[in-house]
């Protein structure tokens, strides 16, 4: 049975939610008081700022109702009502896992046997159907990487996937960039010759955090793409020597590229990116980027690169490679956060052609958000 009481200090109080007692403070719940006097109807947002609630806010009242809980606040006397379900989604008072390298709920780890079933989703069904489109943004949020297959042969086609999605983040390379073998090329990747699995610019700040790479032209030999779950590299790491995972997370890598004239990008990030809770954020790793390390203790540097060299060694185990052709009007997109690529090296007989550009994570997500949204209010209605 459902109950709520009150402590006698009126600093919190405690509800039953599901047969779990949970509590909460007062201040906490006049803060995210839900009614239209602290919250916009229309978008959310707060229309108070904390330095409006007193600082001697309690709870003198406290009544449930058919699925609501009714609080009423001293001093201001304003009795708000909260919805059960939201509390029971919203609640902090229960144990909290703060183990270094843990990941984010929704994320699936994977190493080689994901090539027996890449996700990926066809085109023309991501354009017209937004079940189709949340279901493969889902699988780019769960893997870190899903392919695109049924695209349009043409240039800059990439645009059109981006705008499934997100928007371009143009850099110092343009709106998009064509990797293609160059004489005297500005970067490796304009080049025929395979590349280590690496993220992309972990030399900006922020990185970006997608990348699409988009196939127009595929008759050479090789060239095969690749993808590595880099939190999956990170947790085999861990899980081989817990002390290299905490250097490679405790102490700033250094990345640089000034490889044309006006640009000198840098940045200073761990290869492992941890948040304070210690819940795994990030890997950015690529060899050809790396600057002099400079911000690890003389003590701890050789420790430094012995990590260094693990982690590589775990990155370019084929136990951990998931690898696919693309072919005309086919792609794939990676969170550059987390999904390291690469690719084999080809020939000069023939031709490969592809364009690739950056977006972000955050629009992403929101579009499948939003369609998730959209969808539960169909479903309820």
């Amino acid at each position: 049975m459902t109950s709520v009481t009150c402590d006698p200090t009126g600093d919190y109080l405690t509800v039953d939610l599901g047969g779990k007692s949970r509590r909460f403070h007062a201040i906490w719940l006049r803060d995210n008081a839900p009614d239209p006097e602290t919250r916009a109807p229309g978008n959310g947002q707060r229309l108070i700022a904390l330095r409006d609630i007193p600082k001697d806010t309690t709870i003198c009242a406290a009544t449930l109702f058919d699925g609501e809980l009714e609080v009423t606040f001293d001093p201001e006397k304003k009795t708000v009502r909260y919805d059960l379900g939201w509390l029971a989604d919203h609640a902090y008072d229960g144990a909290h896992d703060r183990q270094r390298g843990r990941t984010a709920p929704g994320t699936t780890l994977w190493d080689n046997t994901l090539s027996q079933n890449v996700p990926t989703g066809d085109f023309t069904a991501l354009s017209r159907d937004q079940t189709a489109l949340a279901t493969w943004l889902d699988h780019v949020i769960r893997y870190g990487f899903a392919k695109v297959t049924g695209g349009p042969v043409e240039p800059e086609a990439l645009f059109k996937l981006v705008d499934l999605f997100g928007y371009v983040r143009e850099t110092n390379y343009g709106r998009h960039f064509d990797v293609q073998a160059e004489v005297n090329p500005t970067n490796l990747a304009y080049t025929g010759l395979g590349l280590q699995a690496h993220t992309d610019n972990p030399y900006r700040d922020p990185v970006p955090t997608v990348q699409v790479l988009y196939c127009l032209e595929s008759t050479a030999a090789g060239g095969d793409n690749m993808v590595v779950d880099g939190f999956a590299a990170a947790a085999r790491l861990r899980a081989e020597n817990e002390s290299w995972f905490d250097v490679l997370a405790d102490y700033t890598g250094r990345f640089e590229y000034a490889g044309e004239d006006g640009v000198c990008l840098r940045s200073r990030r761990p290869m492992i990116e941890l948040g304070p809770d210690g819940e795994l954020i990030g890997v950015r790793f690529n060899n050809r980027s790396l600057a002099a390390l400079t911000d690890v203790p003389f003590d701890k540097m050789q420790t430094y690169y012995a990590a260094y060299r693990r982690l590589a060694e775990i990155i370019d185990d084929p136990a951990m490679e998931v690898m696919f052709r693309l072919e005309p009007g086919e792609a794939f997109v990676v969170d550059n956060t987390r999904v390291l690529h690469a690719r084999k090296g080809y020939s000069g007989v023939g031709s490969r052609w592809l364009q690739g550009c950056y977006a972000d994570m955050d629009s992403l997500r929101s579009t499948y958000h939003a369609i998730r949204g959209a969808r539960t209010l169909e479903v309820a209605e």
